[in-house]
């Protein structure tokens, strides 16, 4: 679906949890959500990330934005973290600065390799914010992350100290996504037309690359710009379209992921006053910041891109102020949530699913108000959901 400055038919005003069955895609009532303590002995400071490493479902790692990473036994009694890796003298942390997204090599812990996005400053001179893309590897059969072996493959300055993006994950084509910002401040002022629309930065954008070589990156032949332009992750800018581009047109991609059964890209959006938005990514997509926030207009000037990409779902100021992407639930203990998209909101705590084909745009409202600030969702190996809470919890999404 595309939108235009001009129209936006048929936005369906509807509560995501109220959702009836569309032509057959559900066969039972959807669910109707609640949350729990996960483990119950374990806190964290500032946790931003939850994830399991392939095919282990021993241990849960916990990502916490000063810089450490915490590695903990998958036991609900469980009563002590460890740290897996700290880089926290590395890490300009604060605000929406520091240690902000992690992904495992898709073959760890054979391929003894864990990517970490993070925003560091660049004692120069002059001193600059940029945000890291680093490979760390093991040499002790992935109990731990080695610090020493630190490989830095994308440099992206940044102009401000918000909108860092920072979530990366591995996709089904085994090649790496990084989410980045628009580069921070109101408006994406940056330039005539602002980062998010302009292809010659990395900011704003969604990533892809291949980590395959043993020195720097290759670019996926198929990626928005021709793999022979010249790389952008010196600094995060180029003369020409940057090859490291997926999809463009996002203001703080902060959260998102993959559909474990059919690949699709999901993700959060964070807005600036008016909406927050789940989008749908495809390969070459414009998702219209900075000329739309969510369906409306802003009336700032973003170039003469025709077909932007229309938001899946959307909500207003009044519901939440910051949209944290989630998952497509494919755990098997809530059998209403099937096949759904999940996700919710930090400051307002509520949460969502939706039907995962719906278009044209949701209107959510109301929701599941867990009373949490969720940093994030964390998927385990078994398709089951969980909830990060920014004050050091960690939740299990229930349901029936």
């Amino acid at each position: 679906m595309v939108r235009t400055a001009a129209s936006y038919l048929g936005v369906l005003l509807v509560a995501a949890l109220s959702l009836q069955s569309c032509g057959g895609i559900e066969d039972v009532p959807p669910a109707a959500l609640g949350a729990q303590p996960a483990f119950a002995s374990l806190n964290f400071t500032a946790p931003v990330a939850m994830l399991q490493a392939p095919g282990d479902d021993s241990r849960w790692f916990v990502v916490e934005q000063a810089g450490v990473v915490q590695v903990f036994a998958n036991d609900p009694a469980a009563t002590v973290a460890a740290p897996f890796i700290d880089i926290s003298a590395r890490v300009e942390s604060g605000g929406e600065m520091g240690l902000l997204g992690m992904a495992f090599h898709p073959s760890f812990p054979t391929n003894p390799r864990v990517y970490l996005s993070y925003t560091h400053t660049d004692p120069g001179p002059p001193a600059i914010l940029v945000s890291r893309i680093s490979e760390f590897t093991s040499s002790d059969g992935g109990a731990t992350l080695d610090p020493s072996s630190e490989r830095t493959l994308l440099f992206i300055n940044q102009p401000e100290s918000n909108h860092n993006g920072g979530n990366i994950a591995f996709g089904p084509d085994g090649f790496l996504y990084i989410g980045m910002g628009d580069g921070g401040g109101g408006d994406d002022q940056h330039g005539a037309i602002g980062n998010a629309q302009l292809m010659t930065t990395l900011l704003g954008k969604m990533l892809r690359i291949d980590v395959s070589p043993a020195i720097g990156y290759a670019i996926p032949a198929d990626n928005a710009f021709p793999p022979g332009n010249p790389q952008c992750g010196g600094n995060g800018t180029g003369t020409v379209g940057c090859p490291e581009i997926y999809a463009s047109g996002f203001r703080n991609p902060w959260r998102w992921s993959f559909d474990r059964l059919n690949g699709q890209l999901w993700l959060g959006d964070v807005g600036q006053g008016a909406r927050e938005e789940i989008d749908r990514v495809v390969l070459r997509g414009n998702y219209g910041w900075r000329c739309f926030e969510g369906t409306l207009a802003t009336g700032l000037a973003c170039g003469s891109e025709p077909n932007l990409q229309a938001p899946v779902a959307e909500y207003e100021r009044s519901v939440g102020t910051t949209v944290t992407g989630g998952y497509v639930y494919r755990g098997t203990a809530i059998r209403g949530l099937a096949g759904r998209y999940v996700f919710g909101d930090f400051t307002s705590g509520r949460i969502w699913h939706i039907v995962a084909g719906t278009q044209p745009t949701v209107r959510v409202t109301d929701g599941f108000d867990s009373g949490l600030n969720i940093s994030s969702f964390g998927e385990g190996n078994d398709g089951e959901l969980y909830l990060v809470h920014y004050g050091g919890q960690l939740y299990r999404l229930t349901g029936s």
